[in-house]
């Protein structure tokens, strides 16, 4: 079945809603976040995309600097290095020319801020598909894919996204400073997101 093209406007939500597959289409130089809990299929939605933008993923950076460390390191030791550098690349990445895809949990309070000021200071558009899945099924998640998150870190991100979904679901998009867009899906239509295109009108 052909893709319907979707521009997403204020806050959208797909959660419950049976339909065909949809190509979500942003302007030329948006940023879109997708966020949700670790697990919540974050990482397989972008890989189906495989959109023409510069993707920012916090595993790439853990991965680069794992690559470069003894072995015998625990990673716990250099792991505020890492997230650093992840921060540092993120926010040099806002000047590339370009659309910008950015894979974050979207659970923490400092990280929306941040994406939302470094989005207005370098005049792009701000979007977030938010992938709003249970518990029980992102820690299925990470089973599946055979990585898991600290059992007392997956709290922090449950309770956070939690926070989060209840601003939206109150406030709409203002609950994610700087958003022109914020759609939420569920596990069922996150099958749905067929693909993105960034040649929407501005």
């Amino acid at each position: 079945m052909q893709a319907t093209g979707f521009v997403p406007r204020e806050t959208a939500d797909l959660r419950g809603r049976p339909g065909g597959p949809l190509t979500l289409r942003y302007g030329p130089r948006a940023v879109v976040v997708v966020g949700g809990l670790p697990g919540s299929g974050k990482s397989t939605l972008l890989r189906r995309w495989d959109a023409p933008a510069t993707l920012i993923d916090p595993r790439t950076t853990r991965l680069a600097c794992q690559a470069r460390m003894p072995a015998a390191l625990p990673y716990p030791v250099y792991r505020p290095a890492v997230r650093l550098l992840h921060l540092l690349r993120t926010r040099a990445a806002f000047h590339r020319p370009g659309p910008l895809l950015v894979h974050d949990c979207g659970s923490r309070w400092w990280m929306r801020r941040a994406l939302a000021h470094w989005a207005r200071r370098s005049g792009r558009e701000l979007h977030v598909v938010l992938l709003a899945v249970r518990p029980a099924e992102a820690l299925a998640g990470q089973h599946a894919r055979a990585r898991t998150a600290a059992p007392r870190t997956f709290r922090l991100h449950v309770r956070g996204t939690a926070r989060l979904l209840a601003a939206v679901e109150r406030s709409g998009r203002a609950a994610f400073p700087g958003a022109r867009s914020v759609l939420l899906a569920d596990a069922a239509s996150r099958e749905r997101l067929a693909g993105v295109r960034f040649d929407a009108g501005q």
